[in-house]
């Protein structure tokens, strides 16, 4: 496997050789001086050049950058849709283990580049880029919750977990996973981030779909995260939802408590008394509450 002296080398000496790449920069957790190093990490390179056309039309100048596994390239496929941004992105995965993704960004449009605090300028021909701060991941941190937002994500989780338990009666069990993982999931997410940040006085990023969760939450709050990752197991998927919520109530409360925001305590009352009805609701029920009493249960 080349080594990250060899790719960075390999990389510059590419740019520096074509007139029509005007600069270099390296974004992602290789500039991050938090990111823990392995030999995973990609090399997310721009390079600018002064025009995306001609690097498109011959791809074989990409072949110097070594032997590939895999290429995608972005921008040809619909799904999902290309960004149309004007650049062009080739995604390579090479045989020793090393990948790149290279994004070809016109000159032209540089004033609409977006800034990324995890960016290091490698080479610049022209003074393209004013002289930056050091790379760090002040842009990923998180931050505290509006009283908007904390309602929006309370309410989206409670309410889409009524989803989940009526795919989980019907057994319908890829309906109920993905209202699970796509919608109930990324609200319980959302909320440990802001706990994680609550620990931390924000000064600590929880990752890319909180994959540093491990090293903020406590042993037992990191425990039920996991046990909410269940198999396709009708039962364990239930399990899951109730732990989902059991997790979700304990970090919203200590948030709501810390940033003086108010938890629906309500909502979560009588949906959990609901998903547990549901649960132990017969299959040839005809209705879901034969009396009025059974949400004071």
């Amino acid at each position: 496997m080349r080594t990250e002296e060899q790719m960075f080398h390999l990389i510059v000496e590419t740019a520096r050789q074509d007139d029509r790449i005007r600069a270099v920069m390296l974004n992602g957790s290789r500039t991050n001086p938090n990111a823990p190093r392995d030999p995973f990490q990609d090399y997310d390179v721009v390079y600018v050049v002064t025009d995306v056309a001609p690097f498109v039309e011959d791809e074989a100048w990409i072949d110097r950058f070594g032997e590939r596994i895999m290429m995608q390239m972005p921008e040809t496929i619909d799904n999902p849709p290309p960004s149309g941004d004007g650049s062009f992105v080739y995604l390579m995965q090479f045989a020793d283990g090393n990948r790149i993704d290279l994004t070809l960004y016109p000159r032209s449009r540089l004033d609409d580049f977006a800034d990324d605090s995890l960016s290091l300028v490698l080479l610049d021909k022209d003074g393209l880029f004013e002289p930056l701060p050091p790379a760090s991941d002040r842009d990923y941190l998180p931050t505290p919750p509006t009283a908007k937002v904390f309602a929006d994500c309370c309410n989206e989780f409670w309410w889409v977990s009524a989803y989940v338990a009526k795919g989980l009666w019907r057994e319908e069990i890829l309906y109920a996973k993905h209202m699970l993982n796509r919608f109930v999931r990324p609200q319980l997410m959302m909320m440990l981030t802001w706990y994680a940040g609550m620990k931390t006085d924000f000064t600590q990023s929880a990752g890319k779909h909180g994959k540093y969760l491990d090293r903020i939450l406590e042993p037992d709050l990191w425990a039920m995260l996991l046990q909410t990752y269940s198999d396709a197991d009708h039962d364990r998927t239930w399990d899951a939802l109730l732990t989902m919520g059991d997790l979700f109530r304990r970090v919203a409360l200590q948030v709501a408590e810390r940033f003086d925001l108010g938890y629906p305590d309500e909502d979560d009352r009588r949906m959990s008394a609901h998903l547990r009805h549901v649960r132990d609701l017969p299959h040839d029920a005809e209705q879901i509450y034969p009396g009025s009493d059974e949400l004071e249960a």
